[in-house]
Protein backbone atom coordinates (compact mmCIF):
# COMPACT_ATOMS: atom_id res chain seq x y z
CA UNK A 1 0.00 0.00 0.00
CA UNK A 2 3.07 2.59 0.87
CA UNK A 3 5.00 1.36 -2.57
CA UNK A 4 1.20 2.24 -4.68
CA UNK A 5 1.03 5.61 -2.45
CA UNK A 6 4.36 6.81 -3.33
CA UNK A 7 4.13 5.97 -7.11
CA UNK A 8 0.71 8.04 -7.41
CA UNK A 9 2.54 10.84 -6.75
CA UNK A 10 4.73 10.49 -9.42
CA UNK A 11 4.58 12.63 -12.48
CA UNK A 12 2.80 11.23 -15.52
CA UNK A 13 4.65 10.55 -18.07
CA UNK A 14 3.48 12.87 -21.60
CA UNK A 15 1.59 9.54 -22.72
CA UNK A 16 -0.51 9.12 -20.24
CA UNK A 17 -1.21 12.65 -19.42
CA UNK A 18 -2.00 13.39 -22.77
CA UNK A 19 -4.68 10.10 -22.47
CA UNK A 20 -6.05 11.55 -19.32
CA UNK A 21 -6.29 14.81 -20.96
CA UNK A 22 -8.05 13.19 -23.94
CA UNK A 23 -10.28 11.42 -21.86
CA UNK A 24 -11.72 14.77 -19.70
CA UNK A 25 -11.93 15.90 -22.90
CA UNK A 26 -14.66 13.29 -24.09
CA UNK A 27 -16.32 13.38 -20.69
CA UNK A 28 -16.51 17.51 -21.19
CA UNK A 29 -18.44 17.22 -24.51
CA UNK A 30 -20.77 14.13 -23.69
CA UNK A 31 -22.25 14.32 -20.00
CA UNK A 32 -22.72 17.30 -19.15
CA UNK A 33 -25.27 18.13 -22.38
CA UNK A 34 -27.28 15.01 -20.93
CA UNK A 35 -26.90 16.26 -17.05
CA UNK A 36 -27.55 19.92 -18.22
CA UNK A 37 -30.45 19.09 -20.29
CA UNK A 38 -31.98 16.05 -17.82
CA UNK A 39 -31.92 19.20 -14.84
CA UNK A 40 -33.48 21.85 -16.98
CA UNK A 41 -36.76 19.53 -17.25
CA UNK A 42 -38.41 20.23 -14.14
CA UNK A 43 -41.84 18.26 -15.08
CA UNK A 44 -42.59 15.52 -13.42
CA UNK A 45 -42.66 13.64 -16.75
CA UNK A 46 -41.50 14.26 -20.67
CA UNK A 47 -41.62 12.85 -24.07
CA UNK A 48 -40.65 13.22 -26.62
CA UNK A 49 -41.27 10.90 -29.75
CA UNK A 50 -41.18 10.78 -33.58
CA UNK A 51 -44.19 10.64 -35.31
CA UNK A 52 -43.52 8.59 -38.08
CA UNK A 53 -42.15 6.04 -36.23
CA UNK A 54 -42.84 6.10 -33.08
CA UNK A 55 -39.32 5.95 -31.46
CA UNK A 56 -39.05 7.72 -28.20
CA UNK A 57 -36.28 9.93 -28.77
CA UNK A 58 -36.25 11.62 -25.00
CA UNK A 59 -37.87 10.46 -21.70
CA UNK A 60 -37.94 11.32 -17.95
CA UNK A 61 -40.52 8.99 -16.36
CA UNK A 62 -42.01 8.14 -18.98
CA UNK A 63 -44.61 5.82 -17.34
CA UNK A 64 -45.23 7.86 -14.65
CA UNK A 65 -49.24 7.63 -14.69
CA UNK A 66 -50.61 11.17 -13.54
CA UNK A 67 -53.68 13.07 -14.17
CA UNK A 68 -53.92 14.30 -17.47
CA UNK A 69 -56.26 17.03 -16.95
CA UNK A 70 -57.66 18.80 -20.51
CA UNK A 71 -55.36 16.92 -22.73
CA UNK A 72 -58.00 14.57 -22.33
CA UNK A 73 -59.93 16.74 -25.11
CA UNK A 74 -57.67 14.87 -27.78
CA UNK A 75 -59.66 11.61 -26.78
CA UNK A 76 -62.97 13.56 -26.43
CA UNK A 77 -62.46 14.97 -30.15
CA UNK A 78 -61.66 11.40 -31.14
CA UNK A 79 -64.32 9.16 -30.36
CA UNK A 80 -66.98 12.17 -31.02
CA UNK A 81 -65.31 12.30 -34.88
CA UNK A 82 -65.71 8.23 -34.62
CA UNK A 83 -69.60 8.46 -34.33
CA UNK A 84 -70.44 11.91 -35.58
CA UNK A 85 -70.76 14.19 -38.71
CA UNK A 86 -69.34 17.64 -37.87
CA UNK A 87 -72.93 19.00 -39.25
CA UNK A 88 -74.85 17.20 -37.08
CA UNK A 89 -76.60 19.56 -34.56
CA UNK A 90 -76.34 19.12 -30.99
CA UNK A 91 -78.78 20.89 -27.95
CA UNK A 92 -76.80 22.19 -25.04
CA UNK A 93 -78.55 21.33 -22.34
CA UNK A 94 -78.97 22.58 -18.48
CA UNK A 95 -75.84 20.39 -17.40
CA UNK A 96 -73.74 20.90 -20.04
CA UNK A 97 -74.24 24.51 -19.63
CA UNK A 98 -73.39 24.68 -16.15
CA UNK A 99 -70.16 22.65 -16.41
CA UNK A 100 -67.47 25.07 -15.23
CA UNK A 101 -64.98 26.74 -14.57
CA UNK A 102 -63.58 26.85 -18.44
CA UNK A 103 -66.21 27.11 -21.04
CA UNK A 104 -67.39 28.77 -23.93
CA UNK A 105 -70.74 30.06 -22.02
CA UNK A 106 -73.30 27.85 -24.32
CA UNK A 107 -76.53 29.08 -23.35
CA UNK A 108 -78.87 26.08 -22.29
CA UNK A 109 -81.32 25.08 -25.61
CA UNK A 110 -79.23 26.49 -27.64
CA UNK A 111 -78.18 24.50 -30.92
CA UNK A 112 -74.21 24.27 -32.20
CA UNK A 113 -72.88 22.29 -35.11
CA UNK A 114 -70.97 19.60 -33.77
CA UNK A 115 -67.89 21.62 -35.83
CA UNK A 116 -68.73 24.15 -33.45
CA UNK A 117 -68.01 22.15 -29.99
CA UNK A 118 -64.84 20.82 -31.29
CA UNK A 119 -63.21 23.85 -31.94
CA UNK A 120 -64.50 24.87 -28.48
CA UNK A 121 -63.11 22.11 -26.95
CA UNK A 122 -59.72 21.98 -28.62
CA UNK A 123 -59.44 26.17 -29.53
CA UNK A 124 -60.44 27.41 -25.70
CA UNK A 125 -60.46 24.02 -23.98
CA UNK A 126 -64.08 24.62 -23.13
CA UNK A 127 -65.26 21.80 -20.39
CA UNK A 128 -69.12 23.29 -21.40
CA UNK A 129 -68.60 21.91 -25.27
CA UNK A 130 -66.73 18.55 -24.10
CA UNK A 131 -69.50 17.69 -21.88
CA UNK A 132 -72.51 18.78 -24.64
CA UNK A 133 -70.31 16.64 -26.92
CA UNK A 134 -70.29 13.66 -24.90
CA UNK A 135 -73.77 13.92 -24.26
CA UNK A 136 -74.46 13.76 -27.88
CA UNK A 137 -72.42 11.20 -28.68
CA UNK A 138 -73.52 8.55 -26.07
CA UNK A 139 -76.68 10.18 -23.66
CA UNK A 140 -74.44 10.61 -20.86
CA UNK A 141 -70.76 11.51 -19.69
CA UNK A 142 -70.36 8.05 -17.98
CA UNK A 143 -71.54 5.94 -21.13
CA UNK A 144 -69.07 8.43 -23.25
CA UNK A 145 -66.34 7.35 -20.60
CA UNK A 146 -66.76 3.88 -21.45
CA UNK A 147 -66.25 4.74 -25.21
CA UNK A 148 -63.07 6.80 -24.48
CA UNK A 149 -61.98 3.57 -22.67
CA UNK A 150 -62.63 1.15 -25.79
CA UNK A 151 -60.68 4.06 -27.68
CA UNK A 152 -57.99 3.78 -25.22
CA UNK A 153 -57.51 -0.62 -25.65
CA UNK A 154 -57.90 0.06 -29.30
CA UNK A 155 -55.00 2.62 -29.46
CA UNK A 156 -53.15 0.23 -27.26
CA UNK A 157 -52.72 2.59 -24.23
CA UNK A 158 -51.85 0.58 -21.71
CA UNK A 159 -51.41 2.87 -19.03
CA UNK A 160 -54.45 5.06 -19.34
CA UNK A 161 -57.83 5.50 -18.13
CA UNK A 162 -60.33 7.85 -18.34
CA UNK A 163 -63.12 9.02 -16.39
CA UNK A 164 -64.63 11.83 -18.30
CA UNK A 165 -64.70 13.96 -21.37
CA UNK A 166 -63.01 17.21 -19.86
CA UNK A 167 -60.43 16.17 -17.74
CA UNK A 168 -61.62 17.84 -14.79
CA UNK A 169 -61.34 16.29 -11.22
CA UNK A 170 -63.65 13.17 -10.40
CA UNK A 171 -63.02 9.60 -10.65
CA UNK A 172 -60.06 7.39 -11.49
CA UNK A 173 -58.18 8.58 -14.40
CA UNK A 174 -54.76 8.99 -15.61
CA UNK A 175 -52.34 8.71 -18.78
CA UNK A 176 -48.43 8.49 -18.99
CA UNK A 177 -46.39 10.56 -20.95
CA UNK A 178 -45.59 7.73 -23.52
CA UNK A 179 -49.67 7.10 -23.70
CA UNK A 180 -50.66 10.68 -24.46
CA UNK A 181 -47.88 11.11 -27.08
CA UNK A 182 -49.27 8.31 -28.60
CA UNK A 183 -52.68 9.61 -28.22
CA UNK A 184 -51.74 12.93 -30.00
CA UNK A 185 -49.70 10.94 -33.02
CA UNK A 186 -53.38 8.72 -33.64
CA UNK A 187 -55.30 12.33 -33.24
CA UNK A 188 -52.73 14.00 -35.95
CA UNK A 189 -54.55 11.41 -38.28
CA UNK A 190 -57.60 13.19 -37.98
CA UNK A 191 -58.26 16.07 -40.29
CA UNK A 192 -60.36 18.01 -38.16
CA UNK A 193 -58.44 17.82 -34.88
CA UNK A 194 -55.11 18.66 -37.17
CA UNK A 195 -56.84 22.00 -38.82
CA UNK A 196 -57.95 23.09 -34.83
CA UNK A 197 -54.70 22.94 -33.36
CA UNK A 198 -53.33 24.29 -36.03
CA UNK A 199 -55.88 27.67 -35.50
CA UNK A 200 -55.16 30.41 -34.21
CA UNK A 201 -58.53 32.29 -33.25
CA UNK A 202 -61.48 31.81 -34.55
CA UNK A 203 -65.39 32.96 -34.44
CA UNK A 204 -67.83 30.13 -34.00
CA UNK A 205 -71.87 30.56 -34.04
CA UNK A 206 -75.20 28.87 -32.75
CA UNK A 207 -77.72 27.96 -35.02
CA UNK A 208 -79.53 30.93 -33.53
CA UNK A 209 -76.56 33.23 -34.98
CA UNK A 210 -74.89 34.56 -31.45
CA UNK A 211 -71.14 34.76 -32.08
CA UNK A 212 -68.34 33.72 -30.16
CA UNK A 213 -64.86 34.45 -30.37
CA UNK A 214 -62.43 31.78 -29.83
CA UNK A 215 -58.68 32.13 -28.84
CA UNK A 216 -55.81 29.45 -28.79
CA UNK A 217 -54.29 29.18 -25.85
CA UNK A 218 -51.52 27.32 -27.13
CA UNK A 219 -48.65 30.18 -26.62
CA UNK A 220 -45.93 28.41 -28.92
CA UNK A 221 -48.55 28.22 -31.94
CA UNK A 222 -48.28 32.57 -31.93
CA UNK A 223 -44.22 32.10 -31.19
CA UNK A 224 -43.31 29.30 -33.56
CA UNK A 225 -43.86 28.67 -37.05
CA UNK A 226 -42.88 25.24 -37.18
CA UNK A 227 -45.77 24.00 -34.43
CA UNK A 228 -48.20 22.03 -36.10
CA UNK A 229 -50.13 22.53 -32.87
CA UNK A 230 -51.21 21.16 -29.51
CA UNK A 231 -53.59 20.61 -26.17
CA UNK A 232 -53.15 21.87 -23.04
CA UNK A 233 -54.56 21.20 -19.74
CA UNK A 234 -54.32 22.41 -16.19
CA UNK A 235 -55.30 21.31 -12.73
CA UNK A 236 -54.28 21.56 -8.98
CA UNK A 237 -53.17 17.82 -9.02
CA UNK A 238 -52.54 17.52 -12.16
CA UNK A 239 -50.39 21.28 -12.24
CA UNK A 240 -49.51 22.40 -16.28
CA UNK A 241 -49.93 19.61 -18.86
CA UNK A 242 -48.99 19.88 -23.19
CA UNK A 243 -49.04 17.44 -25.63
CA UNK A 244 -47.88 19.03 -28.74
CA UNK A 245 -46.54 18.41 -32.29
CA UNK A 246 -44.01 20.32 -34.81
CA UNK A 247 -42.54 19.93 -37.88
CA UNK A 248 -38.93 20.60 -39.34
CA UNK A 249 -37.90 19.60 -42.93
CA UNK A 250 -40.70 17.24 -43.13
CA UNK A 251 -40.08 15.15 -39.60
CA UNK A 252 -42.81 15.63 -37.17
CA UNK A 253 -41.65 15.27 -33.34
CA UNK A 254 -44.49 14.55 -30.47
CA UNK A 255 -43.26 16.54 -26.79
CA UNK A 256 -45.77 15.64 -24.20
CA UNK A 257 -45.06 16.72 -20.56
CA UNK A 258 -47.63 16.30 -17.68
CA UNK A 259 -46.83 17.78 -13.92
CA UNK A 260 -44.37 21.34 -15.15
CA UNK A 261 -44.53 23.50 -11.95
CA UNK A 262 -45.84 26.53 -13.66
CA UNK A 263 -47.32 27.66 -17.37
CA UNK A 264 -43.91 29.34 -18.02
CA UNK A 265 -41.86 26.26 -17.60
CA UNK A 266 -44.45 24.63 -19.25
CA UNK A 267 -43.74 26.65 -22.42
CA UNK A 268 -39.91 26.74 -21.63
CA UNK A 269 -39.68 23.19 -21.25
CA UNK A 270 -42.13 22.19 -24.21
CA UNK A 271 -39.37 24.33 -26.71
CA UNK A 272 -36.63 22.53 -25.21
CA UNK A 273 -38.02 19.22 -25.74
CA UNK A 274 -38.77 19.79 -29.65
CA UNK A 275 -35.49 21.02 -29.69
CA UNK A 276 -33.97 17.79 -28.55
CA UNK A 277 -36.55 15.71 -30.45
CA UNK A 278 -35.07 17.11 -33.57
CA UNK A 279 -31.45 17.15 -32.53
CA UNK A 280 -32.39 13.16 -31.93
CA UNK A 281 -34.01 12.62 -35.05
CA UNK A 282 -31.16 13.88 -36.84
CA UNK A 283 -28.27 12.12 -35.33
CA UNK A 284 -26.92 14.93 -33.76
CA UNK A 285 -27.41 13.56 -30.26
CA UNK A 286 -28.28 9.90 -28.41
CA UNK A 287 -31.80 9.51 -26.96
CA UNK A 288 -31.63 9.03 -23.01
CA UNK A 289 -34.36 7.57 -20.93
CA UNK A 290 -34.41 8.17 -17.34
CA UNK A 291 -36.35 7.62 -14.03
CA UNK A 292 -36.84 9.98 -10.71
CA UNK A 293 -37.71 7.94 -7.72
CA UNK A 294 -39.07 10.67 -5.73
CA UNK A 295 -41.47 11.19 -8.61
CA UNK A 296 -42.73 7.57 -8.77
CA UNK A 297 -43.24 7.73 -4.76
CA UNK A 298 -45.81 11.03 -5.83
CA UNK A 299 -47.38 9.40 -8.59
CA UNK A 300 -50.60 7.40 -9.38
CA UNK A 301 -49.00 4.31 -9.69
CA UNK A 302 -45.81 2.38 -11.88
CA UNK A 303 -47.31 1.81 -15.26
CA UNK A 304 -46.91 -1.05 -17.07
CA UNK A 305 -44.05 0.01 -19.45
CA UNK A 306 -40.94 -0.77 -19.20
CA UNK A 307 -37.14 -0.78 -20.54
CA UNK A 308 -37.75 -3.49 -22.47
CA UNK A 309 -41.11 -2.53 -24.75
CA UNK A 310 -40.72 -2.67 -27.99
CA UNK A 311 -41.40 0.66 -28.71
CA UNK A 312 -37.69 2.27 -27.19
CA UNK A 313 -35.70 -0.57 -27.75
CA UNK A 314 -33.13 1.67 -29.89
CA UNK A 315 -33.03 4.09 -26.93
CA UNK A 316 -30.15 3.72 -24.79
CA UNK A 317 -30.61 4.37 -21.38
CA UNK A 318 -28.14 6.74 -19.59
CA UNK A 319 -27.12 8.65 -16.19
CA UNK A 320 -28.39 11.89 -16.26
CA UNK A 321 -25.46 13.42 -14.62
CA UNK A 322 -27.34 14.45 -11.81
CA UNK A 323 -26.17 13.60 -8.50
CA UNK A 324 -29.10 10.60 -7.23
CA UNK A 325 -30.79 10.17 -10.26
CA UNK A 326 -29.85 6.78 -12.52
CA UNK A 327 -32.91 4.50 -13.72
CA UNK A 328 -35.17 4.30 -11.12
CA UNK A 329 -33.26 3.72 -8.09
CA UNK A 330 -32.28 7.23 -7.14
CA UNK A 331 -34.26 10.54 -6.84
CA UNK A 332 -33.71 13.75 -6.99
CA UNK A 333 -30.68 15.74 -5.29
CA UNK A 334 -31.48 17.48 -2.58
CA UNK A 335 -30.20 20.89 -4.43
CA UNK A 336 -32.91 20.13 -7.17
CA UNK A 337 -35.58 19.31 -4.91
CA UNK A 338 -35.80 22.46 -3.14
CA UNK A 339 -35.98 24.29 -6.53
CA UNK A 340 -39.14 21.91 -7.15
CA UNK A 341 -40.13 23.63 -4.13
CA UNK A 342 -39.26 27.24 -4.91
CA UNK A 343 -41.25 26.78 -8.08
CA UNK A 344 -44.13 26.57 -6.28
CA UNK A 345 -44.66 29.53 -5.70
CA UNK A 346 -44.75 30.29 -9.46
CA UNK A 347 -47.99 27.90 -10.06
CA UNK A 348 -50.88 30.10 -11.66
CA UNK A 349 -54.07 30.34 -8.87
CA UNK A 350 -56.91 29.85 -10.86
CA UNK A 351 -60.99 31.21 -9.91
CA UNK A 352 -62.29 27.64 -10.90
CA UNK A 353 -63.32 25.48 -7.41
CA UNK A 354 -61.29 23.06 -8.40
CA UNK A 355 -58.16 24.41 -9.76
CA UNK A 356 -59.49 23.83 -13.24
CA UNK A 357 -57.61 25.80 -16.38
CA UNK A 358 -57.53 24.55 -19.93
Amino acid sequence: MKQLSVMSRQPLSIGRRLSFILVLFLLAIHCPLTSSFGDEIRSRAAIVMEASTGRVLYGKNPNLKLPPASTTKLMTAMVTLDRLDLNDVVTISEKAAGVSPIKANFRPGERVTVKTLLYAALLRSANDAAYALSEAVAGSEEKFAELMNEKVLALGMSDTVFANATGLPGGRQYTTVHDLSRLMRHALRYPTVREIINTKASHIETEEGRTIFLKNINKLLWEDDAMVGGKTGYTRAAKHCFVCAGSQENETIIAAILGAPSRETLWKESEALLAKGFAVSKSQEEPVIYFTQSDYRAGIEKASYSAGSSEIKKVSYKKTGRKGTKKAKRGRSKGHAKKQKRSKNNDIVMKGPDGSKG
